[in-house]
């Protein structure tokens, strides 16, 4: 068994959500089981990109901890999660903190991402990117930052147009709306 790192002074680990997402990296690494965990935080991430009944579930204080927990097992069930992902929400609900679930899931990735090398890059965008264009982002983002870049990707057609690329505490905003947001106060004089 390789020993892993997750103990660190990064800001990451400070919060709720990366300490929980060190936790389960952790137990994860333990048991060989990266990948399944990863992938079932992903289709937890979509889940929640797709249902905003989902969200409502899960970040509603209202709702008893117990109620949270069934009804997020039942979903989590019926989609395929392997028990270790399962049991993880299940101490979350349990624990009220799933409102920091999907920042727990940001975080597990990025941990994931160091773990092979990699650096993970959230991006966001006007509209969907090709796969040239995503193959050319990446890319980009490896000449400069001199690692393999895994890419988070969202559409916020409020942008406007361009890219807005965050890596890890730096981020690069190129969107149109900036732009024009800039343009319009300077045309204002700065007031």
């Amino acid at each position: 068994m390789r020993a892993v790192d997750v103990a660190t002074d990064e800001p990451l680990m400070a919060s709720v959500a990366g300490r929980y997402a060190s936790a389960l990296f952790e137990l994860a690494t333990e048991e060989g089981k990266v990948a399944e965990v990863e992938g079932d935080l992903a289709k937890f991430q979509a889940l929640s990109d797709e249902s905003a009944d989902f969200v409502r579930m899960i970040r509603s204080p209202v709702i008893a901890s117990e109620d949270q927990e069934k009804a997020l097992s039942a979903v989590l069930t019926k989609a395929g999660f392997g028990a270790l992902s399962l049991n993880f929400f299940k101490l979350l609900a349990k624990n009220r903190r799933l409102f920091a679930a999907s920042d727990v899931v940001r975080d597990f990735q990025s941990l994931a991402a160091r773990a092979r090398g990699e650096v993970r890059a959230e991006v966001t965008a006007a509209s969907s990117l090709s796969d040239q264009q995503v193959a050319e982002l990446k890319a980009a983002l490896k000449a400069t930052v001199g690692k393999d870049v895994t890419l988070a990707q969202k559409v916020d057609p409020s942008i406007l147009g361009g890219l807005i690329v965050k890596i890890g505490s730096r981020m690069v905003d190129s969107s149109l709306k900036t732009k024009l947001e800039g343009m319009r106060f300077a045309l204002k004089g700065g007031a």
